[in-house]
Parts: C-alpha cells; sequence; structure tokens
C-alpha cells in the first residue's frame, strides 16, 4: 500500500487545481515533504494557499488517487517542485491589464476613464502600503498617467465605451467580476489589493473621464512634476508617493 501526501494549490493562469504528489510506501520518511512545503512559502509567500492531504492507494500512480477519491478528478499533476513554484508566482504578479478587467467588470468606462482609474488604483495602493500593485510602467501622456498594457490592449476604442460584446471580461455580469476578482486575489497580498481597489473605485469611479483629468493635471501632482510634452516619459514610483497627494 502507499500512502499519497498531495500538496495542492491552485493556477489562475491554467485554470485548474494543480498538486504535487510523493506517494511513499509505509516507513518511508516524511520529513522531506514538510521541507518542500516551507520552500514553497519561502519562495511564493507565507499567504500562498496550500493544503496538504493524505490519501492510502494500492499504488503510486496518480490515477490510483482519482479512482480513490473523486475530489482530485481534474487536478493538474505536476512534475516538480521548481514547476509547481512556477506557476504558483506567474499567479502572483499582476499586469495593469489585471486591475483594468476589475475595473471593467465593476463599471463601464471609456479607455481615458479606465486609464486615469487602473492609475489612481496603483498611486493610491503604493502611497498606503509602500509596494507595487502592479508591474506595468506608467507614462505621461497628454491627457494623464498611461498604463503600458492597458494603452496598447484598448487604445483602439477611443472614446467609445469599451462595450459588454468584445472579447474581453467585461461588465457587468457576475461571472467576469468574480473571474476578474479571483485574479487579483490569487496575487501575492490579494485580499489586500482588492480592499484598497475597491476603495479606489469607490471614491473616483462616478466622476467622468474629463473630471479624472483635470485631477491628474492638477498643479504638483505626478503627472505634472514629469510631463514634457512629449509620450512615454515614466512616472516614477517615488514621484507618485511624493506628490499623489495633491490629485486625492
Amino acid at each position: 500500500m502507499y500512502r499519497h501526501y498531495i500538496v495542492l494549490s491552485s493556477s489562475y493562469k491554467s485554470g485548474s487545481r494543480i498538486a504535487l504528489d510523493f506517494p511513499l510506501q509505509d516507513g518511508e520518511i516524511t520529513d522531506e515533504i514538510m521541507k518542500q512545503v516551507e520552500t514553497i512559502q519561502q519562495t511564493c509567500g507565507v499567504d500562498t494557499s496550500l493544503s496538504i492531504h493524505t490519501i492510502l492507494t494500492d499504488s503510486r500512480s496518480w490515477q490510483s488517487v482519482i479512482k480513490t477519491d473523486s475530489f482530485f478528478d481534474g487536478v493538474l499533476l505536476v512534475d516538480n517542485l521548481e514547476s509547481f513554484i512556477r506557476m504558483i508566482n506567474e499567479d502572483r504578479i499582476l499586469k495593469g491589464l489585471d486591475i483594468a478587467r476589475y475595473i471593467l467588470s465593476c463599471i463601464k468606462c471609456t479607455h481615458l476613464k479606465l486609464e486615469k482609474l487602473v492609475y489612481l488604483c496603483y498611486a493610491d495602493y503604493i502611497c498606503k502600503t509602500g509596494k507595487k500593485l502592479f508591474e506595468d510602467d506608467i507614462f505621461a501622456f497628454r491627457y494623464g498617467p498611461v498604463i503600458s498594457s492597458v494603452y496598447e490592449y484598448y487604445k483602439a476604442y477611443g472614446d467609445k465605451y469599451i462595450e459588454e460584446n468584445s472579447s474581453d471580461l467585461l461588465p457587468a455580469t457576475k461571472s467576469t467580476y468574480m473571474s476578474a476578482r479571483s485574479r487579483i486575489l490569487f496575487s501575492e497580498s490579494g485580499m489586500e489589493k482588492v480592499r484598497y481597489v475597491d476603495d479606489t473605485i469607490k471614491y473616483y469611479g462616478d466622476m467622468s473621464a474629463g473630471q479624472l483629468v483635470e485631477l491628474t493635471h492638477l498643479p504638483g501632482t505626478p503627472w505634472n512634476e514629469t510631463y514634457d510634452g512629449g509620450r512615454y516619459k515614466k512616472i516614477s514610483d517615488e514621484c507618485i508617493k511624493q506628490f499623489h497627494k495633491n490629485e486625492q
């Protein structure tokens, strides 16, 4: 008989639960399993969602696990610790597009309004926590701060609302909302990020694109301190931390 020690997590990118399986015969040492769990937490973060399961089967095979307990049906078995960590870490890092899609699942926006709201989510978060909300660069364009990935993805909409019949994750269905929200929750400090993003949407969400442009153009704002009449002039995190208070 084999006792399977199964480390279970989830991968948002693959859309499935993922597992490491350690099938041991009675008497074999289990300390190495706990060391691997500690490695996952040290590498991915202590708030990484993990669970450990044990199940007794008559074989080393993963199919014997599924046959014994259908709970594991559909779980993606990962071959090694490095791949398991890589899959988790891919979900731990957010892009500006992830925040944009969540905003669109809450309210309707034009591209211009969306850019400003994603920027304000980032600025609020970094000023309150000292941490980056997502990894994209933020640039000073003519009409205010612009997030690189969001600009490239949605610029074709111009001044039109980003409509629900697009192929993107868009407003206003429960499923798109839960999917976009889950993407943030999967990231590092996900609960904290969702809470701050919700607060920013609530605070600024009713403002028009024009009002948000006026806000970011006020004297002494990060955009005002950076813009030089061109494009792709990066607004630094240090500038946001120093001057975002002037656009709140």
